[in-house]
């Protein structure tokens, strides 16, 4: 009888330290970065997700960089699209 042996991947994922003073900044709840971030719904080779996240009035950009088994978390903020100057 053959069996089978599930093995999750462990990735650490790590804010710098531009990443948490930009989630100060704007209110953004470290928590929710790590969430999306877990859920693994993204394309990882893009290095940039834009995800709709309940609170904040823009999508939230979370730009990354991945390496081994480290998910560093570049910088994060709310995408104002189209916002004149």
């Amino acid at each position: 009888m053959d069996s089978c042996i599930k093995a999750a991947i462990f990735v650490k994922i790590k804010l710098s330290r531009h990443a948490k003073r930009r989630c100060e900044l704007y209110n953004i709840d470290e928590s929710k970065i790590l969430k999306i971030l877990e859920s693994n719904k993204f394309n990882k080779e893009a290095g940039e997700i834009l995800e709709n996240v309940e609170g904040l009035k823009y999508p939230l950009k979370i730009v990354f960089s991945e390496e081994n088994d480290l998910i560093t978390v570049i910088t994060a903020y709310p995408l104002k699209k189209g916002k004149q100057r």
